[in-house]
């Protein structure tokens, strides 16, 4: 664990070099394809740095943050978008913005301290514990699996993986929330009360990577399909690109965790999830108009059931198949020991 920490340091430590090649360097160089042509060696390097880690709890927010995210926001501010652009005021804050999943909320300026106030401290801090607890108990459940239906053993990595996201990314936003006090934007809004698989991927599971996607990958497909298909069908393929990186994204981030060639099995999953929201949204525009729709307390729980029994089919197969859920249940074990050894 010790070395594993200090590889983690390591990388972080390249990471924050490379960002201030980027900011000192790069934002110097003309927008466009020039500035884009000078960030290319920096997502190589992003790319090579989670191979350094092995631990599922440092591989897996590393390589979302430095895979993904962070070569996508970079991207962006290739052509002067995104959250990078205009050019924050100081490298701190460019450092952060960039290699964090934070999103400052719009209008929002970077100078302006609003701390929180105390009730609202309490609340995020009572929802933090809860939901801390909750991932124990789902870890502890995890002892008796041999006994569970796979159908439960699903749900429970459904909520794994959501709560166990929470966490992180509440933890890599409290530090720039409490000392710089920005006004950040929420990760996750309530997934679990999605009513349809365009609101549970579009306004309710992990924000930071819809509006990455968005201005990255839908809005340019959409203004080119959209005077070809009109407004109402030149969105889908936009939408259908969307899942498509999505999935590509994934199958990357599961090679770091694995190590092990693609199946291509998480790709398909959000091909489908990309398909049948296509399919929805044609659905709900069609019986619209003639005031036909679900009720929540139907469509809920059947969005619900959709993405875990989908799940089950292809998101948690190759992980399941090469060891990484156990491993990251060992995980906790380990990390939890090197606590007390270094508090005792």
């Amino acid at each position: 664990m010790d070395h594993e920490i200090q590889n983690f340091i390591k990388v972080w430590i390249k990471t924050i070099l490379c960002l201030c090649y980027c900011y000192f360097i790069a934002s110097r160089v003309p927008k466009g394809f020039l500035r884009l042509l000078s960030l290319i060696p920096i997502f190589y390097i992003f790319l090579l740095l989670p191979l350094n880690l092995h631990s599922f709890h440092l591989a897996g927010p590393t390589t979302l943050l430095l895979v993904w995210l962070c070569p996508f926001k970079l991207l962006l501010f290739s052509f002067d978008q995104g959250p990078l652009s205009p050019l924050p005021p100081n490298i701190l804050h460019f450092i952060l913005l960039s290699s964090l999943p934070i999103k400052i909320e719009p209008n929002a300026p970077y100078h302006h301290k609003t701390p929180q106030k105390k009730p609202e401290i309490r609340i995020s801090l009572l929802t933090f514990i809860i939901e801390a607890l909750l991932l124990a108990a789902i870890v502890y459940t995890y002892e008796f699996r041999e006994r569970l239906h796979p159908r439960l053993i699903a749900l429970l990595y459904c909520c794994n993986v959501y709560l166990g996201l929470e966490l992180v990314l509440a933890l890599f936003a409290a530090p720039a929330r409490a000392v710089f006090g920005f006004e950040m934007a929420p990760h996750f809004h309530k997934p679990y009360l999605s009513t349809s698989l365009q609101d549970f991927w579009g306004r309710r599971w992990n924000l930071m990577v819809t509006s990455i996607l968005r201005p990255t990958v839908y809005d340019p497909i959409r203004r080119i399909c959209t005077p070809f298909l009109g407004l109402t069908y030149g969105p889908l393929p936009a939408m259908m690109a969307a899942f498509l990186v999505s999935g590509l994204m994934h199958e990357l981030i599961y090679y770091y965790l694995t190590r092990v060639p693609p199946t291509w099995e998480v790709t398909w999953f959000f091909v489908f999830q990309g398909t049948c929201t296509a399919v929805e949204v044609v659905v709900k525009k069609a019986v619209g108009r003639r005031g036909w729709r679900l009720h929540r307390a139907v469509s809920g729980p059947l969005t619900v059931a959709f993405l875990v029994v989908t799940s089950e089919w292809w998101f948690f197969p190759q992980l399941v198949r090469n060891g990484v859920d156990r491993k990251t249940i060992g995980e906790y074990a380990t990390m939890v020991g090197f606590v007390k050894s270094k508090l005792l």
